[in-house]
């Protein structure tokens, strides 16, 4: 993924946001804050971005945005349901309407046979309830190149999830 392409879903996402008028918070881990950096490198951002929470331990996961222990424990801080806990956590400690988080492995090490690197989960949240989830499996293509995939598929799921919410009238 080039700078330009990520650029260019960064700017959708603003424009989406604008348009449905949506503000938007970001929890990420793996991406390490990419996801928020992407759009916030944009000018005029400050209207959509209401804040960005970078959770890289399962502590931060825990303190910052209230994804259970339990659940992190039971399932692992890359899955499916520690994503959804943590985009909705961002909900809850934010005034945005809209959340996306990133939870993954990007290597070159930590990875296991039943979690490799280049696994990494997201989830975004509304709170018209809205929820979707994404799971994708990057393969080892270096810790860089999995960093930016990633950031451009949360991207892609913050318009994925305004166009849900605004097909069943959740949003304007």
């Amino acid at each position: 993924m080039t700078p330009d392409a990520i650029e260019k879903l960064a700017r959708q996402v603003l424009e989406a946001c604008r348009r449905h008028q949506a503000m938007l918070a970001t929890a990420e881990s793996c991406t390490g804050g990419l996801v928020a950096a992407a759009l916030t490198d944009i000018a005029g951002s400050s209207d959509v971005v209401e804040r960005g929470f970078v959770t890289y331990s399962n502590e931060a996961k825990n303190d910052m945005l209230g994804v259970p222990a339990a659940l992190i424990a039971s399932h692992g801080a890359v899955s499916a349901e520690v994503a959804a806990a943590m985009a909705e956590g961002a909900l809850r400690h934010a005034r945005a309407s809209v959340a996306v988080s990133v939870t993954g492995i990007a290597g070159p090490g930590g990875g296991s046979e039943a979690k490799p690197v280049g696994l990494v989960h997201f989830a975004a949240a509304s709170r018209a309830g809205s929820l979707v989830r994404l799971e994708r499996r990057y393969g080892p293509l270096g810790r860089k190149a999995i960093r930016e995939a990633a950031t451009a598929d949360a991207l892609r799921l913050v318009i994925d999830l305004l166009d849900a919410d605004q097909a069943t009238g959740g949003l304007p």
